[in-house]
Formats: structure tokens, sequence, C-alpha cells
């Protein structure tokens, strides 16, 4: 992966706007040479940058970008801390490194995610710019068996964030993913630390897909969707802003109620409340119908006797009756 240096960090944004720039140009305004530019545009490339070149034309991004602002995001989340790493390996493994300096809604956002995970540890593909790439610490007094159904609460905050952004359709997947259609628009992580009798420190990790580059699209192995089919992304920091809040008020409500106080949110947004479903456990599959959650965040499932069953953590994953 190649190294987002100060002058190639200059270079993304003479192309940010995406209208063509000649090589003869941009190297004026670097004050480097033609092959300089041309070797620092390959750089780019390889952080998944879609960049084209015409001949007597020059160079131009295949879709405008527009940079995550450190000063207007530190100045429109005060107090909380906001740390912008243009190319990092880890949002959530920098703050899981740095929670004994964090406080409540510290947020660390990455143009680009080197070694991203999701759940299970499966790897979580992060183009520059092409995804709202985030994690916020928070804390819990109570300690870890009060974060029972946290991961529940983001999606719940993150969709009607978005609701209310004017991006609507969003619905959600137990226990941790954001759907459009039936195909993954954004995964959520929540890892934690602490001690018996102690506070419980939370590092909640979110990815997002904005606008895809074509030439990432086909690294990824699941469907997925983008936030770009629901409507123009005018403003990426604003976004962050709105999602931000939207999180820290979640997360202030949640600690005040518990995840019962979310149930009937979560249950209108869940993408599989009244469909039929596979259960996998390891090498177990439980079909039934999907009948949302109960007030401890556990997934309830109707078997074909009519009982109902719940599932709460583990190694548990929900599938569609069409997903494989």
């Amino acid at each position: 992966m190649a190294e987002l240096t100060p002058l190639r960090e200059a270079l993304l944004r003479l192309l940010a706007d995406g209208q063509f720039h000649s090589g003869e140009q941009l190297g004026e305004e670097l004050h480097v040479s033609r092959a300089a530019v041309s070797k620092h545009v390959q750089a780019l490339k390889q952080l998944g940058l879609d960049i084209y070149s015409v001949s007597g034309k020059g160079y131009r991004l295949a879709v405008p970008l527009q940079l995550l602002d450190p000063v207007r995001l530190a100045r429109e989340l005060a107090p909380a801390r906001v740390e912008v790493v243009p190319v990092i390996s880890s949002t959530n493994q920098r703050w899981l490194e740095s929670v004994e300096q964090l406080s409540k809604g510290d947020l660390c956002l990455a143009e680009c995610q080197t070694s991203g995970r999701g759940r299970r540890g499966r790897s979580w593909v992060s183009p520059f710019g092409g995804q709202l790439v985030m994690s916020m610490y928070w804390r819990l007094e109570q300690g870890m068996a009060a974060a029972m159904g946290l991961s529940l609460v983001v999606g719940i905050a993150v969709v009607e964030a978005l609701e209310a952004a004017g991006f609507a359709g969003v619905a959600l997947k137990w226990p941790n993913d954001l759907y459009l259609n039936g195909r993954k628009l954004a995964g959520i992580l929540v890892e934690m630390s602490g001690t018996a009798g102690g506070p419980c420190h939370l590092v909640i990790g979110m990815g997002l897909n904005l606008t895809l580059p074509a030439t990432e699209q086909d690294k990824i192995t699941q469907p997925w969707a983008e936030l770009a089919e629901l409507g123009d992304i005018t403003d990426r920091n604003a976004l962050v802003i709105e999602l931000a809040v939207a999180l820290q008020n979640a997360l202030i409500h949640f600690e005040q109620e518990g995840i019962a106080g979310f149930r009937e949110r979560w249950n209108r947004l869940d993408y599989f409340n009244g469909k039929p479903v596979r259960i996998l456990m390891g090498e177990q599959q439980v079909p039934g119908i999907a009948r949302g959650i109960d007030e401890q965040g556990a997934l309830l499932l109707e078997l074909e006797n009519g009982e109902i069953k719940r599932y709460l953590g583990g190694e548990i994953s929900l599938r569609g009756e069409q997903q494989p």
C-alpha cells in the first residue's frame, strides 16, 4: 500500500474537483517534473483512487472527492477530540491503544483504512475516500455486562441519522449490519476492554460505503450497496457530524434505559422482520420466521411448530432464505 506523502496529498487536493489537470500544470503547481507527477498518480491509485488519464487533457478523478476537514469537524463536534488520519491501518485499533487518554465521544476518522476488520476477523475493504470510516470511544461505568445490545443501538442511531439527512430506505440486519435492498451498505464493529468490577472501554467502529471506485468493487465478496444510490452526497463532513451527534445521543439514552428502550425502533428498521430466514451456528442451520428482537436484544425466531426461540451473542449468523 502506497504512503500518502505531503506531496501526494497536495496532488490529490488539486485533483479533488474531478476536472482534468494536465501533467504540466500539476508539475508547475507542485514544483516537480511531469514524470514525477505520473509516478505519484500511480501511487494514489494504489490507495484505491480511480484516476484516469487522457492524452492531451491530463489526469482526473472518476468522481469528485470532498476530503475530510479536521478543523471544521473539531469545531462542530467540540468538546470531543477529533483525529483525522488520511491513511491508517485501523481506526478501531488506533483508539483501542489510546483508551486511557480518551473521553466519551472522541472520534478517529480516516480516508483510507488498510487493515480494517469486520465481524469474526473478516477484512473490510476501505478505498480512499470511498467510505465513511470512523471509530468512536465510549465508556460504561457499569461494566461490560451493561454493554449488551449496544451494537444494535449503534445501528439504529446511524440509520435514523441517515433518514434525517435524506437517505431513506436503509434497514438493519441483526446484529450489526446496515442493508440497502438486501445488500450490505455498512458494517459496525464494537470492541471492548475492561476488568471485572471496573468500567468498560468501548470502541465503536463503522465503515459506510459512500461511492466505491470501480477498481475496488471486485474485491468485495458479498452483495454490497453504496449510499450514492440514494442521492448525492454533497457534504461528507456534514454527514460525519450528523452521525457522530446521533450516536452520542443514542449512547446517552442507552446508558439510561439499556437496549429495552430501543426495541420498537429496531423492529421498525429490521430488514428481516417477518421474513423466512436461517440461523447459522457452525454446521447447524435453523430455519424459521424472523420476529425482531426482545427486550435484551436477542433475535427472535418463530420455528415451524410456532415456538418462539431466542438467540443472543456467540457465533451466530443470520441469512435470508435466498442468501447463500
